[in-house]
């Protein structure tokens, strides 16, 4: 009679239990980690609520002082009127646009309608002036290489008496280039707004050289986006190509036109953007009362004892509470 066998049973089967075992350990923890840091710090929640509330809520009219008019700045800010001023308190002055200044600009315009009459009369020069900026178009043609951003030696003497004319004076410049729509994929330009910054920005460089203090300037590249012709046509693409040197009456005139572009928008339009609060010169000083509440006073030299406070948009809404219905 044969021997009866006896089976084995394969240990080495059953491991995969201790490392599934284990997955599901380090899985638990995992999520038991989740939690605790899911947890919110409500007094700290609070806080941060109210930081950003504070920043970005309006201030509302605020208690106006005794003998004095409270009403609300365009700006959105409380005003006291006959406020005090402290005369050790720090100065800011408000200064209306000079008026050699706007000066500045006819005598420009006149000059370059002069210098470049001829390259105006052939069409690769255009000046146009208003009371807020001269802007003297040049033909990209005329100045650059197909594809290229490196103005030709050729049209050195062009910029050398733009320089001559511009550097005698403190107005702000700004350069702004202008491309087709053709395609352009380089690995120096691999769009159209990188050739029209760089054609920009080496207009502004070679001014440099030539003697206009460089923090006076800034390159614009508008790329293929604000045509000034059809581009079907060559002769519509032909005119979009165009580098446009601007000299603005003052930094706050150069902001805005070099925004929207000098050619898109009317001298109207940036007046009514930059209205002027009609305050003749006057001076702005800082104070802080005995609650540590930061006002701002604005005392005109002929009224010394008539000022304005500001409050600071961080306190408004604390004075607020306290103003009387």
């Amino acid at each position: 009679m044969s021997r009866r066998r006896v089976e084995k049973h394969d240990l080495d089967a059953q491991r995969w239990v201790i490392s599934y075992a284990d997955f599901i350990t380090l899985l638990f923890a995992l999520f038991v980690v989740l939690y605790a840091i899911s947890s919110v710090n409500e007094e700290k929640y609070r806080q941060v609520a109210e930081s950003f509330a504070g920043v970005f809520s309006r201030p509302q009219v605020a208690d106006a002082q005794p003998g004095g008019e409270s009403n609300v700045d365009p700006t959105g800010l409380s005003i006291y009127q006959n406020g005090t001023a402290n005369q050790a308190s720090q100065t800011i002055r408000i200064v209306p646009p000079k008026a050699e200044n706007s000066a500045a600009l006819r005598a420009i315009g006149e000059q370059l309608q002069l210098q470049f009459k001829k390259l105006i009369s052939s069409g690769h020069v255009a000046v146009q002036s208003n009371n807020l900026w001269v802007a003297l178009e040049l033909s990209a043609n005329l100045v650059y290489p197909e594809g290229g951003a490196l103005p030709a030696i050729t049209t050195d003497p062009v910029f050398e008496r733009v320089a001559r004319i511009v550097k005698a004076y403190d107005n702000p410049i700004h350069v702004e280039g202008y491309t087709d729509n053709q395609p352009i994929s380089s690995d120096l330009f691999p769009s159209n707004w990188e050739l029209s910054a760089a054609r920009a920005a080496g207009v502004v460089r070679i001014l440099e050289m030539n003697g206009v203090p460089p923090q006076r300037m800034a390159a614009v590249g508008f790329g293929e986006y604000q045509p000034m012709s059809d581009n079907s046509t060559e002769t519509g693409r032909r005119v979009n190509r165009r580098i446009v040197i601007v000299i603005t009456r003052d930094r706050k005139t150069q902001r805005v036109v070099s925004a929207f572009g000098s050619e898109q928008v009317s001298e109207d339009a940036v007046s009514s953007i930059m209205t002027e609060s009609g305050l003749p010169e006057s001076e702005i000083k800082t104070l802080t009362d005995e609650q540590g509440q930061i006002h701002f006073n604005r005392q005109t030299p002929t009224q010394a004892a008539d000022t304005t406070t500001l409050t600071s948009p961080e306190n408004s809404s604390e004075q607020a509470q306290e103003s009387p219905q």
